[in-house]
């Protein structure tokens, strides 16, 4: 087994889940996209595609965007593990034919309500729960995915679709990173996510160890 991290900005690494690889041994390795646009991997069965400020629609200016939606397409087709994180679950989305466009900015702390297919296919995973949001487009389903969970301002916030599985949110975040995301917003929301983020990151942490433990297997 051998992950492959695809990172499309130096500040969204895989965070918890990097902690989560180490402690069960398992390789992984980082595609550094915004340093060489090149998405080539060699030997890799999991496949993580991390956030990112772009959009999966800008290929003209992006072309490493089209090859990774290529790539995912090939993963699946293959019946390889695939999760996408924020940007990552848009790529999966646009890689098999949805719509991905701009909608309601979603910034800090949601609460999120699982759909009845979400308990199905990770059982303990809460009815409601808290997430760590920061992006504004939303995508549609591909055409026979299976809807996860769903948030009350952006409805499609999960979604799983054969061997892949994409979330609009972010369950990678650990306290450090979530620091330097906020130091890059305005003062009052800045001040908010430091002052909610102790109340909701354990959850959090817990909630990526059963989402990587469904990708993983």
């Amino acid at each position: 087994m051998k992950v492959a991290i695809f990172q499309h900005t130096k500040s969204e690494t895989a965070g918890y889940f990097e902690t989560i690889l180490t402690e069960r041994k398992i390789p992984y390795e980082y595609v550094r996209l915004y340093e060489t646009g090149n998405v080539q991997v060699h030997n890799a069965t999991h496949f993580l595609f991390m956030g990112g400020p772009m959009s999966v629609n800008d290929e003209k200016d992006l072309p490493s965007l089209k090859e990774e939606k290529a790539l995912i397409r090939g993963a699946v087709g293959h019946n390889r593990p695939v999760l996408g994180i924020c940007l990552g679950a848009q790529l999966i989305a646009s890689a098999f034919g949805a719509r991905v466009y701009p909608f309601r900015q979603e910034t800090g702390w949601c609460r999120l309500k699982c759909e009845p297919d979400m308990t199905g296919f990770i059982a303990g995973f809460p009815e409601t729960f808290m997430v760590f949001q920061l992006h504004g487009e939303t995508f549609d389903l591909p055409s026979g995915a299976t809807l996860l969970c769903i948030g009350d301002i952006v409805k499609n916030q999960g979604f799983i679709y054969k061997t892949a599985i994409g979330l609009q949110f972010h369950l990678e975040l650990d306290e450090t990173m979530i620091k330097e995301w906020a130091g890059e917003l305005d003062l009052e929301t800045r001040e908010r996510i430091i002052k909610e983020t102790p109340g909701f990151l354990y959850e959090s942490n817990r909630l990526c160890r059963m989402i990587a433990g469904a990708f993983l297997g």
